[in-house]
C-alpha cells in the first residue's frame, strides 16, 4: 500500500513541495525527488522498494552494456534486458495465473504461489525496459549517472499507476529545467481537477458499479446490468484520466512536462480512433516496441492480423493476471481487424458511429470487471434479455438513482464529451483574455473554483472510506 490519500494531500506532497522550491540546486533537487519517490513507495511494502531500485540498476547496467562494443554484445544485452524484465514481471504477477491455469487444465494440483503483487509493477517495468531498447536502437544517448536513472524510473508523481513515460522524453528535463510560477500554478490546478474527477465521480459512480458487478447475474435485470456497465465505464475513465492528471499536474509543479494520456476516448468513431485516444502512453509503448518489432502491418494481411491480435493479448494480460483482462484484449483487437477488413464499419454516420465504438468499449469493459469470463458473459446476457417492467425487477436499480447519483452521473457524461466547437472557443478565448485586463480576474476565479475544489474533496478523503484506485493493481 502506498499513502493514504489523506496524508499524502496534507503532509507529504506539501514538504516535498516546499522543499523542493527552497533548495536551490538542481542536483539537490533531483536527490530530494529521489528520496521522496522511495518513501512514497516504501511506505507500508518497504521490501518492494528494493526491488524497484534493483530493477533500475539492472537496467542502468544493460543501458550502457547496450551502448557499447559490437553490435552482436549490443544484442545479449537487449536480450538479457528483455529476459529479465519480462521475466521479473511474470513471476511477481502471473505466476498464480499461470499455476492455476494449469491445475484446470491438466487436472493436476500444483500449488499455487501467493506473491503479493508490488503496486505499479507494469509500470515501472516497462518504463525502464523503453529506456533499454531506445539505448540499445541509437534513439537516446545513454545515461551514465545512474541517479538520474533512478529519479526516471522513481518519480513517485508516475511510478505506481503512469502515465509510463519514454526517457527520451524527459532526459533534459531532468538535466536542466526551469521550474516557474506559471507551470506551477497550471500544473496545481490540473492536479486539482485530476483530484475531482476521481474523488468526485470515480468514487461515486464506482459504488455503483460494485454493487451491481457483485450481485448474481440471475438477481439483476437488465436495467440494473445496464447502470452497472455505464456505471463502470464512466468510473474507469475518470479514475484513470484523473490519476493521470495528477500526475502531468504534479510534473509541473516539479518542472516535468509529460505528454497526455487521454483525449476524449468516449467520443471516438472507431476503435482504432479509441486507441489513439485511450491509456495513450501505453497504447504507444506496445506500437513502438511491440508491433513494429513484429513486422506492423508490412508483411502481408495475414501477418497483420496475426500481429494485432498478438499485440492485443498482451495489452490485455498486461492490465492483470486473468483472463477476463486477455479476452478484452483480444476482443478489441477483433474489432480492429474488422474493421480494417469490413470498410463499413469505418464510415457509418458520425453518431451511429460513435455509438457502435461505445458499445463495444461498454460491453468490452463489463469483461474486464468481471471476476470471470463466465460472470462477465452472463452479465452481458442480462443487459440484453433481462427486460421486465416490474418494480421487483428495477428495484436495485432505483435504489442507486439519488439525487447525487443523477447529478455525478450527467457530470460524467458532459465532461468526457469531445465538444470540440466549445473547446476551440475556449482557447480561443483564453487567448484574447491575455490581451485584455479581464484576465487576472477570471484567472483568480478559476483557481478560487480549484481550491473550493481541493477543500470539497480533502473532506470526502478526510474519514477515510471508498477511495480505490484501479490502476494501482496493474
Amino acid at each position: 500500500m502506498v499513502f493514504s490519500s489523506f496524508v499524502f494531500l496534507c503532509i507529504f506532497l506539501p514538504a516535498v513541495f516546499l522543499l523542493h522550491c527552497i533548495i536551490p540546486s538542481l542536483k539537490a533537487k533531483n536527490a530530494l525527488l529521489i528520496i521522496a519517490s522511495l518513501v512514497f513507495y516504501a511506505y507500508g511494502e518497504p521490501v518492494y522498494v528494493l526491488l524497484m531500485i534493483g530493477s533500475s540498476l539492472l537496467n542502468y547496467l544493460f543501458a550502457r552494456w547496450a551502448a557499447a562494443g559490437e553490435a552482436s554484445r549490443k544484442k545479449v544485452a537487449l536480450v538479457f534486458a528483455v529476459v529479465v524484465n519480462i521475466g521479473t514481471l511474470a513471476v511477481f504477477k502471473y505466476s498464480a495465473m499461470l499455476v492455476s491455469t494449469l491445475n484446470s487444465a491438466l487436472g493436476v494440483h500444483i500449488p499455487v504461489p501467493e506473491i503479493a503483487l508490488p503496486i505499479g509493477i507494469s509500470f515501472f517495468t516497462f518504463q525502464a525496459l523503453s529506456y533499454v531498447i531506445d539505448v540499445y536502437r541509437g534513439t537516446v544517448e545513454v545515461q551514465k549517472n545512474y541517479f538520474r536513472v533512478l529519479l526516471y524510473i522513481s518519480f513517485f508523481p508516475q511510478l505506481i499507476a503512469g502515465p509510463i513515460v519514454k526517457y527520451r522524453d524527459i532526459h533534459e528535463q531532468i538535466e536542466a529545467r526551469q521550474p516557474d510560477r506559471d507551470k506551477i500554478a497550471r500544473g496545481l490546478r490540473r492536479f486539482i481537477c485530476g483530484l475531482m474527477k476521481k474523488v468526485l465521480i470515480a468514487n461515486t459512480l464506482g459504488s455503483v458499479a460494485d454493487i451491481m458487478f457483485g450481485t448474481a447475474t440471475g438477481e439483476l435485470s437488465a436495467w440494473s446490468a445496464w447502470l452497472g456497465a455505464i456505471s463502470y465505464l464512466f468510473q474507469i475513465y475518470y479514475d484513470f484520466s484523473g490519476y493521470s492528471d495528477m500526475a502531468i499536474g504534479l510534473g509541473l509543479m516539479f518542472g516535468f512536462e509529460f505528454k497526455e494520456n487521454f483525449l476524449y476516448p468516449y467520443g471516438a468513431n472507431n476503435i482504432q480512433e479509441f486507441w489513439r485516444r485511450w491509456h495513450i502512453s501505453l497504447s504507444t509503448w506496445f506500437k513502438e516496441y511491440l508491433y513494429i518489432p513484429l513486422g506492423g502491418n508490412r508483411k502481408g494481411k495475414l501477418r497483420t492480423v496475426i500481429n494485432k491480435l498478438i499485440v492485443f493479448f498482451f495489452t490485455g494480460l498486461w492490465h492483470g493476471a486473468n483472463w477476463t483482462f486477455v479476452l478484452w484484449g483480444m476482443w478489441h483487437g477483433l474489432f480492429l481487424i474488422l474493421e480494417t477488413y469490413i470498410p463499413p464499419l469505418k464510415k457509418l454516420p458520425k453518431g451511429l458511429s460513435q455509438l457502435y465504438t461505445l458499445l463495444v468499449v461498454t460491453l468490452g469493459f463489463v469483461v474486464f470487471r468481471a471476476d470471470s469470463i463466465t460472470y462477465g458473459l452472463g452479465y452481458i446476457g442480462k443487459m440484453f434479455t433481462g427486460f421486465s417492467f416490474s418494480h421487483a425487477a428495477g428495484a436495485l436499480a432505483l435504489e442507486q438513482l439519488t439525487p447525487w447519483f443523477i447529478v455525478v452521473l450527467l457530470a460524467a457524461i458532459i465532461g468526457c464529451a469531445p465538444i470540440k466547437p466549445l473547446a476551440d472557443r475556449c482557447r480561443a478565448g483564453a487567448a484574447l483574455l491575455q490581451k485584455t485586463k479581464a484576465q487576472s480576474a477570471v484567472q483568480i476565479a478559476l483557481y478560487a473554483a480549484a481550491f473550493a475544489g481541493l477543500l470539497f474533496c480533502l473532506i470526502h478523503l478526510a474519514p477515510g472510506g471508498y477511495n480505490p484506485f484501479i490502476y494501482f493493481r496493474f
